[in-house]
C-alpha cells in the first residue's frame, strides 16, 4: 500500500506494536459441508470479473481487535479485483456485501447462531444467507437484509428468494451428489441455474453435438430428396 510505504520513511514517537491476524484455523469440516461449500464457491467464482470472492477465509473488521472476525463459507465484495488473499481486512478492502453460512451442527445451537448474527451485523454485510441442509424442506433457507442499519430476517416462501446483491435468485436443488444444495439461478423458479464452468462446458458440448446431428439429418434429408428427384427424371426420360 502506498500509505504504508510512505509512512515507514517518517519518524514516529514509538515503534509499532503489530497485531497478529491469523489466516488459518484447524476447524473440522464434514465431507458434505465441503462439497456444498465448494459447489457454491465455484458458482460464485464465475462472477470474478466483477467481484472478489472468498470462501472460509477469516474476515476481520476491527484493526485493533483480531478476535472480531468471521469465516463465512462464501462471501462477495463487488467492484473489487479478485486477487489472492490469505485473510480479508475490511479497513483495506471494504466489507463484503454478501455472506453465506452453511449451517453445521455447531451453528444449530441458538446462542451460537445469535452470536454470529451479531457479528455479521457488526461486519456490515448487506445480505446474509443461511442454508441448513438438515432442516425440514421449506425451512432450509433463511436470509437477512441490512435495512436502515439494522440486519433483519426476510420472509422466505418455500425454498427460493432473491439474491439482491447479485440480482439473481437463491434456490435449493439437488446437486453435488446431495439431495439439497444452495444454488443461484437467473430465474425466480430456479429453472435456469447459474452453471459451474464444468456444467457450462457440458452444455456447450451437448449443444454442439445437437447442432452437428441436426446438420447431419438435414444433409441426409437433402441427399435423399436429390436422389428421389434424379430417379424421377430418369423415369420420365426413359
Amino acid at each position: 500500500m502506498q500509505h504504508a510505504a510512505l509512512a515507514r520513511r517518517l519518524r514516529h514517537v514509538r515503534a509499532p506494536s503489530p497485531l497478529h491476524f491469523p489466516e488459518e484455523a484447524l476447524v473440522p469440516e464434514t465431507k458434505r459441508h465441503l462439497e456444498i461449500r465448494t459447489l457454491l464457491y465455484v458458482v460464485l467464482k464465475t462472477f470474478a470479473d466483477r467481484a472478489s470472492i472468498g470462501s472460509d477465509q477469516f474476515v476481520y473488521w476491527s484493526a485493533s481487535d483480531p478476535s472480531r472476525c468471521l469465516a463465512p463459507d462464501a462471501f462477495v465484495r463487488l467492484d473489487t479485483p479478485d486477487t489472492p488473499f490469505g485473510s480479508w481486512k475490511t479497513w483495506e478492502r471494504g466489507a463484503p456485501e454478501l455472506a453465506v453460512e452453511i449451517v453445521s451442527e455447531h451453528d444449530s445451537d441458538p446462542q451460537t447462531w445469535a452470536d454470529k448474527l451479531r457479528k455479521y451485523h457488526e461486519l456490515g454485510v448487506l445480505e446474509l444467507v443461511a442454508f441448513d441442509p438438515d432442516a425440514a424442506p421449506g425451512e432450509r433457507l433463511r436470509v437477512w437484509d441490512r435495512i436502515d442499519d439494522d440486519l433483519i430476517e426476510r420472509i422466505v416462501e418455500g425454498e427460493r428468494s432473491p439474491c439482491t446483491v447479485l440480482n439473481l435468485h437463491w434456490v435449493i436443488v439437488p446437486a453435488a451428489g446431495q439431495p439439497a444444495a444452495l444454488r443461484l439461478a437467473r430465474t425466480p423458479d430456479g429453472a435456469e441455474l447459474v452453471p459451474t464452468p464444468e456444467e457450462a462446458a457440458r452444455r456447450r458440448a451437448e449443444a454442439e453435438q445437437a447442432r452437428a446431428e441436426a446438420e447431419q439429418a438435414a444433409r441426409a434429408t437433402a441427399e435423399r430428396r436429390i436422389a428421389e428427384l434424379e430417379a424421377e427424371l430418369r423415369r420420365r426420360g426413359g
